[in-house]
């Protein structure tokens, strides 16, 4: 106590002017009514900013231990240099209108992802990454994904693939829907539908699909027993190499099994089928958007038909119901 007292004598009137004004500080925090001791940032700036004038400012910060104004001082150069590099380099934000763009294609589409809008934007003629759109859309709690294998490089414009799938009726009956793919450009070159699947029934599908067109070279197809002698001998006719996938390997022939569950995951699993004609109906409105207008990962976000690019010009972006309003194509029209 003593030692104190003298050395204060030999201090110079600066440092005992800091010394005041740090204890004085720290008096104020502690005359502040609650049960813990309520540190503002204010406070804890101040106390960094007296420590670099006061050089022996540890004998004066009591309340707190050293080690505490060392941590507030690295949290505030972090906290400095976060504000000064913000918005510094990267890619430049995009506008207003065009995030309220995304937006609006991710609430009228709730089954499409960054990919389907993405493509849909190119059209548009915007020039954006996927990355970018991704950022923008709204977080969703389940982000419903596929993955499978694929095979067959070679001899895509040559070859089909074939596929039943069913579908269930308001009465809860079956419907049998049978679609022939092309591998060239993701055409659904045919489909039919029947309660009765047979042997030849899929084998007149085969001719009413290649009967004004010349049959591919491959055609593949499961090991499902719809597929017959019928059927083969048929393939036989049209000089077509048939082509089976092994046991419970539907991932090889995952270019018709992805078309059939985007049937049902963008189209049928949000309507109530009434009857055949019905189920007709919404499959044809479903293959025009799905040809027309639906842009494609496999084809570089083009369609199967392929789709022009709107001019960038200053129109205005319109939305086109399409399926009953699942789905939305966007063009410019000119004001």
């Amino acid at each position: 106590m003593y030692f104190s007292i003298i050395s204060s004598i030999f201090k110079s009137r600066a440092s005992l002017q800091l010394e005041n004004i740090m204890l004085r500080k720290q008096i104020d925090i502690l005359m502040r009514r609650q049960k813990r001791l309520l540190v503002l940032n204010r406070d804890r700036l101040f106390f960094v900013l007296l420590s670099k004038l006061l050089t022996g400012w540890k004998k004066a910060f009591l309340i707190f231990q050293p080690d505490t104004l060392i941590r507030w001082h690295k949290q505030g150069f972090k906290l400095f240099w976060r504000l000064k590099s913000k918005h510094k380099g990267g890619r430049n934000r995009i506008n207003s209108e065009l995030k309220a763009l995304i937006l609006r294609m991710a609430h009228e589409n709730p089954l499409w992802g960054a990919p389907r809008i993405h493509g849909e934007l190119l059209k548009l003629g915007f020039d954006i990454s996927q990355a970018t759109i991704s950022s923008y859309m709204p977080k969703k709690e389940c982000r419903p994904g596929q993955n499978w294998l694929t095979f067959l490089h070679n001899h895509l414009k040559e070859t089909v693939s074939v596929d039943f799938f069913d579908v269930h009726t308001l009465t809860y009956s079956l419907l049998y829907v049978f679609v022939i793919l092309s591998y060239d450009r993701r055409k659904i070159i045919h489909f039919n539908i029947t309660k009765q699947p047979k042997d030849s029934w899929a084998a007149q599908q085969l001719i009413e699909a290649f009967a004004w067109k010349s049959p591919p070279r491959f055609l593949i197809r499961d090991r499902d027993s719809k597929f017959g002698q019928k059927f083969k001998a048929r393939l036989r006719h049209l000089e077509i190499h048939d082509i089976q996938t092994a046991y419970r390997s539907p991932w090889q022939n995952g270019y018709v099994e992805r078309v059939i569950g985007s049937i049902k995951r963008e189209c049928l699993n949000h309507v109530i089928i009434m009857n055949e004609t019905h189920l007709n109906n919404i499959m044809k409105s479903y293959i025009d958007y799905y040809h027309n207008s639906r842009t494609h990962l496999g084809l570089n976000k083009d369609s199967p038909i392929h789709r022009k690019v709107c001019p960038d010009e200053d129109g205005v972006i319109q939305s086109i119901p399409q399926v009953g309003g699942l789905h939305h194509r966007y063009e410019r029209f000119s004001a």
